[in-house]
């Protein structure tokens, strides 16, 4: 009798097991491309830096993440241009990507994520793109200040600061201030920005600083510069990883000393479309480049 019932049962199963995977077949494409990135690269580090490391320590390289990743969010305007949007909605659309991206960067233990959401250059923008950028820009430090204080994340806005709406400005001064006390979660907004200019203030800082005789000019090193700059205001200043998207293949005017030795990934995405499975091929780049090269591991 118990012969018979395990033989009922074997046949049961060997024919519900496969009807299972018929049933939900229309839903394994929705994940099976993250599935795949995510096997073949746990398998090949697995591989290397077990035979590299050794267990233990191989573990801990696995896991290393950059602190800092700076990104140039480029190419919402050919993005709504392909799809017969507006200008505007294609702005949504990438500030929409930008928070997705903010809390898995956070998720994963990157401590300073830097954006360059507005350079200096934009102002030579139609107004009614610039008004509509300023105007969204407000929009979005009042919505989520409720997740910034929740995740406790520290907010530092960088830039000239002369052109920008008081509204604007307003908003600016209370998210800092609210959110001045957080430390593991820092994310900078570059906002009329320009690398060229960052350079130059500090070093008329430097300059006002000897002039007075605070500083010796024979004391003048690279480090102080670093402390001038208005990416101090983070624990960790340079970029590790600086991703522009579009395809286009140079900084701009974006961080031009803090990425001396930053490691630049340019993907040819537009920003909206810079999802899950592109970020995740960015920071397996970055890695794969630590293990390589051993730079700024």
């Amino acid at each position: 009798m118990l012969s018979l019932l395990s033989i009922f049962f074997t046949c049961l199963a060997l024919i519900l097991i496969p009807c299972l995977f018929i049933f939900r077949r229309p839903s394994v494409p929705l994940f099976l491309k993250k599935a795949i990135i995510f096997i073949k690269t746990a398998t090949s580090q697995y591989n290397d830096e077990e035979e590299r490391y050794g267990t233990i320590e191989g573990k801990e390289k696995r896991g290393r993440m950059p602190k800092h990743v700076a990104i140039i969010l480029d190419g919402n305007r050919r993005w709504a241009n392909k799809r017969g949007l507006r200008v505007s909605e294609g702005h949504e659309a990438g500030a929409r990507r930008l928070l997705e991206h903010v809390m898995d960067c956070f998720a994963i233990g990157i401590n300073t994520i830097s954006l360059f959401a507005f350079s200096t250059e934009n102002w030579g923008r139609p107004d009614g793109e610039v008004n509509f950028l300023m105007a969204m820009f407000e929009k979005n430090f009042k919505s989520e200040m409720a997740y910034y204080d929740r995740y406790k994340v520290k907010i530092s806005v960088i830039g000239r600061r002369t052109n920008m709406p008081e509204s604007l400005l307003g908003l600016i001064q209370e998210v800092e201030e609210a959110t001045k006390s957080y430390k593991e979660k820092h994310l900078i907004m570059a906002i009329d920005y320009s690398g060229r200019f960052d350079i130059l203030q500090a070093c008329k800082r430097l300059a006002e600083k000897t002039k007075n005789g605070l500083i010796q000019v024979e004391d003048l090193d690279e480090r102080m510069i670093d402390k001038e700059l208005m990416t101090s205001c983070s624990e960790y200043p340079n970029p590790d990883l600086l991703i522009r998207t579009s395809g286009e293949q140079r900084i701009s005017n974006f961080f031009l000393w803090q990425s001396a030795y930053t490691e630049l990934y340019f993907p040819n995405v537009l920003w909206p479309d810079f999802g899950e499975a592109e970020y995740l091929k960015a920071l397996t780049w970055y890695q794969q480049r630590q293990r390589r090269f051993g730079l700024r591991v």
